[in-house]
């Protein structure tokens, strides 16, 4: 069966979907015997050193990029570090699923955030389907009843950094190779931990091999989810791949379920359910009204 571009680029998504979510899983489990920031160090180290070979081997260390470039490049890296930070104290003291789900508003927010801060057209169709979208979220975390976690502050928190990151990355021109922005973040990152490091005093210690194995699994695995998304990103068409983001929810309940005996309450689910559903709707309108012609303002 020969199959299309857009078909192998949602294989590819679906893979890097996985890829993310196995890492942080893997993260995760080495969370009890590592300190917070040796752990984000070491992961960071590794990333590092890969993306380095993968840059050096595609030609792009050489690449100079213009005066705005580098300063989207820096505003994006410093998003990434403090994104990730606030994800992995998230990660570390709540369920999976919940945080994975609290992550898939992020198309949403990217929307919101285009509209208000770019100047991106944004219909009441799409305004509203991103409202009802929030409401999803906060029946995920449910401030004021039993079982809500302050962790949930932190995955919203991250939510909106990791938007302003997104952002930053939409400005970027063309010319700018992939790999040198995914290198400049992993440099932020380890630089970030290894301050967080030194400012909290933390007391290192020596990784058992299991735990190694698993930082090191961690780190091939954001990798290749790395290239498996741009891949599909460039081999498809971005309208059509985008929803298959979704499965890295599907993913996390697995992983939640069989590493950690976790799996969301029914009003969790139902929150996931009403933001992945919003999500869906707002790939869709922003596909229908990419593809409509032009005929003078109207209102979508």
């Amino acid at each position: 069966m020969i199959l299309s571009d857009n078909m192998r680029a949602a294989i590819l998504i679906m893979v890097s979907m996985a890829g993310f979510t196995v890492n942080d899983a893997l993260m995760k489990l080495s969370a009890s015997n590592i300190p917070f920031f040796q752990l984000i160090f070491m992961r960071g180290v590794l990333i590092s050193l890969g993306l380095t070979v993968l840059a050096a081997m595609w030609g792009h260390l050489s690449f100079r990029p213009n005066r705005q470039d580098r300063f989207l490049t820096a505003l994006r890296t410093l998003a990434e570090a403090v994104g990730t930070v606030l994800f992995m104290t998230a990660l570390f003291s709540m369920p999976l699923a919940n945080l994975v789900a609290i992550l898939q508003a992020l198309p949403l927010t990217v929307t919101l955030a285009a509209a208000v801060f770019l100047g991106a057209p944004v219909g009441w169709r799409r305004l509203a389907a991103i409202l009802v979208g929030f409401v999803g979220v906060t029946i995920i975390i449910r401030p004021g009843v039993d079982g809500f976690s302050i962790y949930s502050l932190y995955g919203i928190a991250a939510v909106m950094v990791i938007t302003l990151r997104d952002l930053a990355a939409r400005q970027l021109s063309p010319a700018i190779p992939s790999s040198r922005v995914a290198l400049s973040a992993a440099i932020g990152v380890t630089v970030l931990a290894a301050g967080g490091a030194i400012v909290l005093q933390e007391t290192w210690v020596m990784p058992t091999l299991l735990g190694a194995a698993f930082i090191t699994g961690a780190a091939v695995f954001l990798m290749a989810g790395y290239i498996c998304a741009v891949s599909g990103m460039r081999l498809g068409d971005i309208s059509f791949v985008a929803p298959f983001r979704y499965t890295s929810l599907l993913v996390a309940l697995i992983l939640g379920l069989v590493l950690f005996n976790e799996w969301p309450d029914f009003w969790t689910m139902v929150g996931a359910a009403i933001v992945v559903g919003t999500g869906l709707f707002t790939l869709y309108r922003e596909r229908k009204t990419a593809t409509k012609p032009k005929q003078g303002l109207r209102i979508r």
